[in-house]
Protein backbone atom coordinates (compact mmCIF):
# COMPACT_ATOMS: atom_id res chain seq x y z
CA UNK A 1 0.00 0.00 0.00
CA UNK A 2 1.41 3.22 -1.24
CA UNK A 3 -1.19 6.39 1.31
CA UNK A 4 -1.27 9.11 -0.90
CA UNK A 5 -3.32 11.00 1.44
CA UNK A 6 -4.51 11.22 4.58
CA UNK A 7 -7.89 13.27 5.54
CA UNK A 8 -9.82 13.88 8.59
CA UNK A 9 -13.82 13.86 9.01
CA UNK A 10 -14.36 17.25 11.32
CA UNK A 11 -17.63 17.94 12.85
CA UNK A 12 -19.44 20.87 12.06
CA UNK A 13 -21.58 21.04 15.11
CA UNK A 14 -25.20 21.82 14.79
CA UNK A 15 -24.81 24.95 11.98
CA UNK A 16 -23.29 23.24 9.29
CA UNK A 17 -23.71 26.45 7.57
CA UNK A 18 -21.74 28.73 9.48
CA UNK A 19 -18.92 26.26 10.36
CA UNK A 20 -18.71 26.25 6.81
CA UNK A 21 -18.46 30.24 6.44
CA UNK A 22 -16.06 30.48 9.71
CA UNK A 23 -13.39 27.77 7.68
CA UNK A 24 -13.54 30.04 4.57
CA UNK A 25 -12.73 33.51 6.92
CA UNK A 26 -10.01 31.50 8.73
CA UNK A 27 -8.59 31.36 5.19
CA UNK A 28 -9.36 27.50 3.90
CA UNK A 29 -11.04 27.54 0.39
CA UNK A 30 -14.35 25.70 -0.12
CA UNK A 31 -12.77 23.20 -3.09
CA UNK A 32 -16.89 20.68 -2.88
CA UNK A 33 -19.89 21.24 -1.20
CA UNK A 34 -22.63 18.90 -0.59
CA UNK A 35 -25.62 18.27 2.36
CA UNK A 36 -23.52 15.68 4.12
CA UNK A 37 -19.72 17.25 3.40
CA UNK A 38 -17.44 19.89 2.32
CA UNK A 39 -14.03 19.50 1.40
CA UNK A 40 -11.83 22.70 2.62
CA UNK A 41 -8.20 23.14 1.18
CA UNK A 42 -5.29 25.57 2.00
CA UNK A 43 -2.15 24.75 0.89
CA UNK A 44 -2.69 22.12 -0.74
CA UNK A 45 -3.91 20.07 3.04
CA UNK A 46 -7.75 18.93 3.12
CA UNK A 47 -10.21 17.77 5.03
CA UNK A 48 -13.59 16.89 5.23
CA UNK A 49 -16.33 18.81 7.33
CA UNK A 50 -18.75 17.04 8.13
CA UNK A 51 -23.00 17.83 8.29
CA UNK A 52 -22.61 15.55 11.72
CA UNK A 53 -23.68 17.20 15.49
CA UNK A 54 -22.63 14.90 18.71
CA UNK A 55 -21.74 17.01 21.63
CA UNK A 56 -20.17 14.23 23.27
CA UNK A 57 -18.48 13.33 20.47
CA UNK A 58 -16.89 16.82 19.27
CA UNK A 59 -16.20 18.26 22.52
CA UNK A 60 -13.55 15.41 22.46
CA UNK A 61 -12.45 15.77 18.75
CA UNK A 62 -9.05 17.96 18.33
CA UNK A 63 -6.85 18.88 15.07
CA UNK A 64 -3.54 20.15 14.66
CA UNK A 65 -2.41 22.37 11.64
CA UNK A 66 1.54 23.45 11.24
CA UNK A 67 1.20 26.81 10.37
CA UNK A 68 4.19 29.64 9.41
CA UNK A 69 3.39 32.33 11.99
CA UNK A 70 1.38 31.80 15.35
CA UNK A 71 0.90 35.16 16.56
CA UNK A 72 0.13 36.65 13.48
CA UNK A 73 -2.31 34.12 12.90
CA UNK A 74 -4.38 34.98 16.03
CA UNK A 75 -3.85 38.44 15.42
CA UNK A 76 -6.39 38.17 12.25
CA UNK A 77 -8.85 36.33 13.89
CA UNK A 78 -9.05 38.97 16.39
CA UNK A 79 -8.94 41.71 13.66
CA UNK A 80 -12.14 39.95 12.21
CA UNK A 81 -13.48 39.22 15.42
CA UNK A 82 -14.54 35.69 14.39
CA UNK A 83 -14.99 34.62 18.07
CA UNK A 84 -17.96 37.24 18.37
CA UNK A 85 -19.37 36.57 14.81
CA UNK A 86 -19.76 33.20 15.40
CA UNK A 87 -19.18 32.06 18.78
CA UNK A 88 -15.67 30.52 19.05
CA UNK A 89 -12.87 31.02 21.50
CA UNK A 90 -9.15 31.85 20.79
CA UNK A 91 -6.72 31.87 23.20
CA UNK A 92 -3.29 33.47 24.05
CA UNK A 93 -0.22 32.08 21.81
CA UNK A 94 1.69 29.87 24.49
CA UNK A 95 5.01 27.86 23.98
CA UNK A 96 4.82 24.33 23.83
CA UNK A 97 8.38 21.92 23.55
CA UNK A 98 6.96 21.85 20.12
CA UNK A 99 6.38 25.08 18.90
CA UNK A 100 4.35 28.14 19.23
CA UNK A 101 0.63 26.81 19.66
CA UNK A 102 -2.98 28.91 19.63
CA UNK A 103 -5.98 27.02 20.19
CA UNK A 104 -9.36 27.87 18.72
CA UNK A 105 -12.68 25.74 19.63
CA UNK A 106 -14.73 26.39 16.56
CA UNK A 107 -18.50 26.23 16.59
CA UNK A 108 -19.01 22.38 17.07
CA UNK A 109 -16.48 22.24 19.99
CA UNK A 110 -13.41 20.67 18.47
CA UNK A 111 -10.21 22.29 19.52
CA UNK A 112 -8.25 22.98 16.61
CA UNK A 113 -4.05 23.44 17.34
CA UNK A 114 -2.52 25.75 15.12
CA UNK A 115 1.48 25.27 15.57
CA UNK A 116 4.08 27.37 13.98
CA UNK A 117 6.84 24.25 14.66
CA UNK A 118 10.28 25.29 16.64
CA UNK A 119 12.93 25.15 13.82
Amino acid sequence: MKVLNIRAFVPSGKDYSKSKELFQELGFTLRLDTPGFAIFEKDGREFFLQNYDQPGFTQHYMMAVDIDNAEEFRNEVIEKKLPEKYGIKVWPVIEQPYGKEVNIADIAGVLWHFVEPFK
